[in-house]
C-alpha cells in the first residue's frame, strides 16, 4: 500500500479526490488538507509516500509547497491550470492532471506512482543484498534485472524497453527515463539521447553523432548528450 494525502483549497475538489483515491486499491489516504500549511504537520506526523496537490492555493502554493521539502514524496499535481506543466515537470512530479480528471486518467497517473515507488522500493532492497541488480514492475510482477544484462534502454512515450543481452525480448514498462536512470550506476550506463540510455560495456565504436553497440546496433546522439560521449572517450 501506498500512503498519500490529498491537499485541495476547494471543498468540492478535495471530495472528488478523495473519492477517486478510494477506488484505487493500493493507495491508503491518510489525511486531507485545505491547504499547504496543514499539509506539513500532516507529513511530519505520517509516513506519506505520496502526495495528490493543487497548486493555486492562499498562502503557500502547490510548487512552493513542493519547493520547500528539504525530503520530498511523490507527487501527482491536480490543477485547473495548464500554464504550470512545465514548472511542476522540472520539480520531477510524476503526473500533472488537469481538471476536470476523468478516472481512467487518474489511474494512469496513480499506476505511474506505483511502478516508480515499487522500482525505488526494489532498489532499496536490491542494495541491502547486492548492488549488481534492481528489481522492475513488468508483466504483473516484480522482475529481477541484473546491470551487465542490460545492453539499451529505450523511451516511447509512457513507457520504457530495457534490451538485454540474453534475451531476444525486451522488458517493456510503463515509468519514466528519468525514473530509471537515476537507478543505473554511473559508471556503467551513459544517457546519449533523451530517448537513449547505454550500457558503456556493449559500446563497441562512437562516430560523431550515433553510438555503436554489440550486434551492430547504432543509436543516436542527442545533440545535448555530446559533451557526456567526448567526456567518457576522452577519459584517461
Amino acid at each position: 500500500m501506498i500512503n498519500c494525502i490529498a491537499i485541495d483549497d476547494e471543498p468540492l475538489a478535495l471530495d472528488l479526490l478523495e473519492d477517486n483515491i478510494k477506488q484505487v486499491p493500493y493507495l491508503n489516504l491518510v489525511g486531507t488538507c485545505s491547504n499547504a500549511i496543514d499539509a506539513l504537520q500532516v507529513l511530519k506526523e505520517q509516513n506519506v509516500e505520496l502526495v495528490f496537490l493543487d497548486i493555486q492555493m492562499p498562502g503557500l502554493t502547490g510548487l512552493q509547497f513542493i519547493q520547500s521539502l528539504p525530503v520530498k514524496p511523490m507527487f501527482i499535481l491536480v490543477t485547473a491550470y495548464e500554464k504550470f506543466a512545465l514548472e511542476g515537470f522540472n520539480l520531477d512530479v510524476v503526473d500533472y492532471l488537469v481538471k476536470p480528471v476523468s478516472l481512467d486518467r487518474f489511474i494512469k497517473a496513480c499506476n505511474k506512482a506505483s511502478e516508480l515507488y515499487e522500482l525505488k522500493k526494489g532498489r532499496s532492497a536490491g542494495v541491502s543484498g547486492n548492488d549488481d541488480y534492481f528489481f522492475i514492475n513488468a508483466d504483473y510482477s516484480l522482475v529481477k534485472v541484473v546491470y551487465s544484462n542490460i545492453i539499451w534502454i529505450e523511451e516511447l512515450k509512457d513507457y520504457i524497453k530495457i534490451h538485454l543481452k540474453d534475451s531476444n525480448k525486451p522488458i517493456v514498462t510503463r515509468l519514466a527515463m528519468k525514473s530509471v536512470e537515476d537507478q543505473l550506476p554511473e559508471t556503467m550506463f551513459i544517457r546519449i539521447h533523451k530517448s537513449y540510455i547505454v550500457s558503456k560495456n556493449y559500446i563497441t565504436a562512437v562516430k560523431k553523432s550515433s553510438v555503436f553497440l554489440v550486434n551492430t546496433i547504432e543509436l543516436p546522439v542527442g545533440e545535448n548528450y555530446k559533451d557526456r560521449i567526448d567526456e567518457m572517450v576522452n577519459k584517461k
